[in-house]
């Protein structure tokens, strides 16, 4: 594959600039590949090509765009290979993780949203009215660098099969596996202008999307701060703005759950993807008179949690992304110390040398004031927070600016009791398995909109009533 490409009205094109955005394997930290960082005017030609595109794809039947996306779906299987490898060089994801999640995972999402889409109604009879679902029509979907491809396929799939033509920038830290999925669209014959590749810096490119006069949505995944300034961007025009940001998600063992089960879903959920991941239940609040117990559990599962090369067979957590990554989560345990957490395991990581890896680090009898426990730090640390009473558990859970995510793990009817008071968008009982069906997204700080599902496919769509009952 030639990432020194951009892609622009259905074609694979040089970009004008020789200005380059070099790739960093975070193993290595080498340098291994470089991707164009796209003018203002590549942007522009983008955006037009989406628009002037948008109308006809608009037109077209479900079973012409559902009939794309099988096709696509069959090109994209066959990069298999070269996509999980990618996921380890330029995100430091194991090979397993990188198959299971970066790959598999978002294959079956691309088969769910083929399935959904058709079952979402397009045309409604309302009692003297008739609903209709339309296109929104160019929609500019900004993706972060934790899942490469995840949050591509939660925007443009459902774009794409709503009827909307799509501008995609992908982080410029990890853009390479994007480009697969993009090629697997091309030889499924997408009509030209519906998908856009622009890459470059989030300032640059992300900045000028945000602002593009014939940009009607821009869908955002990244932090808190960024999806502010995005939206406020796109408001300025009155641009439908679907966020997806950050979380401090509670895991909340009640007394009577299964403790060793507990444990292990919330390191699985903390530390896998190196803690780089917005629904990372980062804080677990346990019962006081159980925290001796916790933390014997939690010191007796985390070794199995390897960090090493991610070529090797046996590890399960590899780098952190980048620099940036590994001196913010440095600062944040150091914070931790200095704040009075209490240091259960792990260190202040030294200078990394040959990649920038952080050994799994949890801090027990941590209050919920602490800077730890109420910043996102998007690596492998988890605070451990004691509580008296559920009441007291239930403040401390809901008491963070994010509602992203949540656990609770007790006896069924009491989790699930306690769970529907928990201020977030998704909540686990015990160790249930996610639903690919189910809408993803938060309350407060954590976004506006869902992803996923087909809450999330509607989001893609605008509704429009007409009054056509006369009598």
């Amino acid at each position: 594959m030639n990432f020194e490409r951009l892609y622009i009205n259905g074609e694979w094109v040089e970009p004008v600039s020789e200005a380059r955005i070099e790739v960093e394997n975070p193993a290595t930290m080498r340098r291994f590949a470089a991707v164009p960082a796209a003018t203002r005017e590549e942007v522009d030609a983008a955006v037009r090509a989406a628009k002037a595109a948008a109308a006809s794809w608009a037109a077209s039947s479900m079973a012409e765009r559902v009939g794309i996306c099988e096709k696509m779906l069959a090109h994209f299987l066959t990069f298999k290979e070269e996509i999980v490898d990618l996921e380890r060089q330029e995100l430091g994801a194991p090979r397993a993780w990188a198959e299971s999640v970066h790959f598999d995972f978002q294959a079956e999402r691309i088969r769910t949203f083929i399935r959904l889409a058709p079952q979402l109604p397009l045309v409604e009879k309302l009692e003297r009215s008739t609903l209709y679902r339309e296109p929104i029509g160019v929609v500019a979907a900004i993706t972060p660098w934790n899942y490469p491809l995840g949050q591509v396929v939660q925007k443009v799939m459902p774009a794409i099969l709503m009827g909307n033509a799509v501008v995609l920038k992908p982080s410029q830290h990890t853009p390479l596996t994007v480009y697969y999925l993009v090629e697997a669209f091309h030889r499924a014959g997408l009509p030209k202008g519906l998908l856009n590749l622009v890459t470059g810096r989030g300032g640059d490119v992300g900045n000028v999307l945000a602002t593009h006069p014939l940009v009607d949505m821009v869908s955002f995944t990244g932090s808190t701060t960024g999806g502010i300034e995005v939206g406020k961007l796109g408001l300025d025009s009155m641009k439908r703005i679907h966020l997806e940001l950050g979380g401090k998600s509670p895991c909340v063992i009640l007394p009577g759950a299964d403790l060793p089960a507990a444990v292990r879903t919330c390191l699985n959920s903390s530390m896998l993807n190196c803690g780089q991941t917005c629904s990372a239940l980062s804080r677990l609040i346990v019962p006081r008179e159980q925290l001796t117990e916790v933390e014997e559990l939690l010191l007796a599962i985390l070794p199995e949690y390897i960090v090493g090369d991610p070529r090797d067979a046996e590890t399960k957590i590899g780098p952190l992304a980048n620099r940036k990554q590994f001196d913010k989560v440095k600062r944040f345990i150091e914070t931790g110390i200095e704040e009075g957490a209490r240091l259960l395991a792990g260190s202040v990581p030294t200078e990394p040398v040959a990649g920038y890896y952080v050994q799994p680090v949890i801090f027990s009898s941590v209050r919920n004031d602490m800077t730890i426990a109420r910043e996102e730090i998007f690596g492998p640390v988890l605070c451990v927070i004691p509580y008296e009473t559920k009441e007291e558990a239930l403040a401390i859970a809901n008491d963070t600016v994010y509602g992203l995510n949540g656990a609770v793990h007790g006896p069924y009817e009491e989790a699930v009791a306690f769970a529907r008071h928990i201020l977030a968008g998704n909540v686990y009982i015990n160790s249930a398995a996610r639903d690919i069906t189910a809408p993803f997204g938060g309350y407060k700080m954590s976004g506006i909109g869902r992803e996923g599902g087909l809450e999330g496919i509607r989001e893609f769509t605008q509704p429009k009533v007409i009054f056509d009952r006369i009598d």
